[in-house]
């Protein structure tokens, strides 16, 4: 435990608090991400499609774009002549983005598909249903709904040990049976709607 005490320009008396370390102080929310874009305009209109985003700002150098009430989620800065994204060096693998459900986890699917954005990669991982994009610098992105309740409680089950990466699936033939009236339940259990196929893409 700390005690500080500043003199502000603004106050007559010195204010003195506590600084107690005792509890964890976390941030309260992730804010946003920032890419380096060879192709630019390509990669920002990609995203727009992705998530019906909307630009907030945009300059020759800065593009800052949003899909909720935060001020900006993404950011891209116009840089032509780096060299592109390679697979042989340390660093973020993909970043992923929850939905509320596996329905609108479909429906994302089947708007996405008619603009020609599809997934590469197909998977119930267990804890949740994923869809794998990437976007025109190599950028890998997840969209994924979480299966059941407690997803968490999958990591500790004998089904995850013994398969840890999950189940591939086709997203047109989920599509069809959430169409066709399955319940949640049906569609994020391992398994459903299968291909039969492992191309281990992590």
């Amino acid at each position: 435990m700390v005690t500080v005490a500043t003199q502000p320009d603004t106050l007559t008396s010195t204010t003195t608090r506590t600084v107690d370390f005792s509890g964890r102080i976390v941030p309260s929310r992730m804010a946003h991400l920032v890419y380096r874009c060879a192709r630019r305009a390509e990669t920002v209109d990609w995203y727009l499609k992705l998530f019906q985003a909307h630009i907030v700002f945009e300059d020759n150098v800065l593009t800052f774009i949003t899909f909720d009430e935060e001020h900006h989620r993404l950011a891209f800065f116009n840089m032509p002549d780096i060299p592109a994204k390679g697979e042989d060096r340390a660093g973020v693998h993909h970043v992923a983005y929850s939905y509320d459900s596996l329905g609108d986890l479909l429906k994302t699917y089947a708007r996405l598909k008619l603009v020609g954005i599809l997934p590469y990669w197909c998977i119930n991982h267990g804890p949740t249903t994923s869809m794998y994009f990437r976007d025109p610098e190599g950028n890998d992105v997840e969209l994924q709904s979480d299966n059941g309740d407690d997803p968490g409680a999958y990591f500790h089950s004998n089904a995850f040990a013994s398969n840890p990466i999950g189940v591939e699936f086709d997203a047109d033939e989920m599509v069809r049976l959430w169409q066709a009236g399955a319940t949640e339940a049906e569609l994020s259990a391992v398994g459903t709607a299968a291909t039969g196929k492992s191309s281990f893409a992590i």
